[in-house]
């Protein structure tokens, strides 16, 4: 499923084409995706000037000229795709329709926005705007890995007396949104600390280090254009290049990549998860 970096970069990548520009007509060809679509979908987009792109954790946020916003969540196998773009932004022109092609934004500036998710886990939703922060997906959420809320302070906090592993307490949305599997294990491997340690009996010192550490691994992969494994592409097709920078995801067996560590990447299974580290770097 794609994490905050490849979510951002499809959002950075729609941005040109479609913030400013008029939703001159919005095709709708099925009744729902992972969940049904709200009522009048195609209806309620059909005119609207999208306002701006926002991103909150894994969801993309289309603000409307109505007062509505398009929530969209890319699911494990959904991709947003542009053509047309007379921007230049983008040489792609228009595709022929696919089979999964399941929401089709036709910009009045000629840009075309595709939603294509064979999988269909993904989902879109329509909400008010001024009340967005309220919706059941958005509400649990905890602060942006990247933004001022989420400190050293906040996560000491969050850990303290948590007898969870820390690798669970950071997939956990409600202390910080977006992050996912690929980059805690990333950044747990920076950090020098093991996915199996309880997150309330690491010393705070090494909490507080993992806040900038999160950060430049997420600023990195965004740089990077996300990591590519499976479906995930940016919004003009190409792939993500983060993936070819893991230390340890997706790297079992493989050597450590720490100066004179003798040791391989190992892959152990948490709560239904790879989680990948070096039992000697990481304690």
């Amino acid at each position: 499923m794609p994490e905050l970096p490849e979510v951002e970069t499809v959002r950075r990548g729609l941005a040109p084409a479609m913030t400013g520009a008029v939703i001159a007509q919005a095709d709708v060809n099925r009744p729902d995706l992972r969940w049904p679509f709200p009522d009048g979908m195609a209806e309620r987009l059909t005119g609207q000037t999208v306002l701006g792109l926002r991103r909150r954790s894994k969801y993309i946020l289309a603000d409307l000229s109505g007062g509505e916003t398009l929530l969209i969540h890319l699911g494990m196998s959904g991709r947003m795709l542009v053509s047309g773009d007379p921007l230049g932004q983008f040489a792609h022109e228009h595709p022929q329709a696919e089979k999964h092609d399941h929401v089709v934004l036709h910009m009045d500036n000629g840009a075309r926005i595709t939603f294509n998710d064979p999988r269909r886990f993904g989902a879109m939703d329509l909400m008010d705007t001024a009340t967005a922060d309220q919706h059941k997906l958005l509400s649990i959420l905890g602060p942006e890995p990247l933004g001022n809320a989420f400190n050293e302070a906040h996560l000491i906090d969050a850990f303290d007396g948590k007898n969870s592993p820390i690798k669970s307490a950071l997939l956990d949305q409600r202390i910080v949104a977006g992050l996912g599997n690929i980059y805690v294990c990333e950044a747990l491997f920076r950090g020098g600390i093991s996915p199996t340690r309880k997150a309330g009996r690491i010393a705070k010192p090494r909490v507080a280090a993992l806040v900038p550490i999160i950060r430049d691994v997420l600023s990195e992969a965004i740089e990077a254009g996300g990591s590519s494994l499976r479906d995930f592409r940016q919004a003009d097709g190409e792939l993500g290049y983060f993936q070819h920078r893991f230390d340890v995801y997706g790297r079992e067996n493989e050597p450590c990549r720490t100066q004179d560590c003798n040791s391989a990447i190992q892959r152990i299974v948490q709560s239904g998860r790879s989680s990948f580290y070096c039992k000697s770097c990481q304690t």
